[in-house]
């Protein structure tokens, strides 16, 4: 038979799903970051348990990322006091500008709340810096004052 008569099916025709992508480097997180990743885990587990076979590919596609971000978690000690690090919240000025950041693990961050991952370029001028020094940041020398740790 012809190839010009050969019926293709709907799947032929679908984008290929791919595994969600992982960051690079480490997974350093916040005893808070582990906890929300354990969260989400089970929270997909039970959606698994009550989703449709249709539903299930891509829920388990979330879980397996999850399950990854989970297994190679490493919880990173608090930062040395005064000292700015991963899971530091610090009062930082920048244009004059006065400004406050929690420094987190990339699957915590969430910058409306006022999380930046510890990757960010804001997050790793910042780390290490302690209270007072100036830091330079976006091509600029010290253009961040580290004003505060809480």
């Amino acid at each position: 038979m012809s190839v010009a008569f050969r019926r293709e099916s709907d799947e032929e025709h679908l984008e290929p799903k791919f595994e969600r992508p992982i960051a690079p480097g480490p997974n350093l997180v916040t005893a808070r970051g582990l906890a929300l990743i354990s969260e989400k885990v089970v929270e997909l587990e039970a959606a698994i348990a009550a989703a449709s076979e249709e539903d299930r590919t891509a829920l388990s596609r979330e879980l397996r990322y999850w399950h990854t971000r989970q297994t190679t978690a490493e919880i990173v000690p608090p930062p040395a006091p005064g000292t700015v690090g991963i899971g530091s919240h610090v009062t930082y000025r920048l244009n004059g500008a006065e400004r406050t950041a929690h420094i987190v693990g990339g699957d915590e961050a969430d910058p409306a709340e006022g999380r930046i991952g510890f990757q960010a370029p804001l997050a790793r001028a910042l780390i290490g810096a302690k209270v007072g020094e100036r830091v330079d940041f976006g091509g600029e020398d010290e253009a961040i004052e580290v004003v505060g740790l809480g």
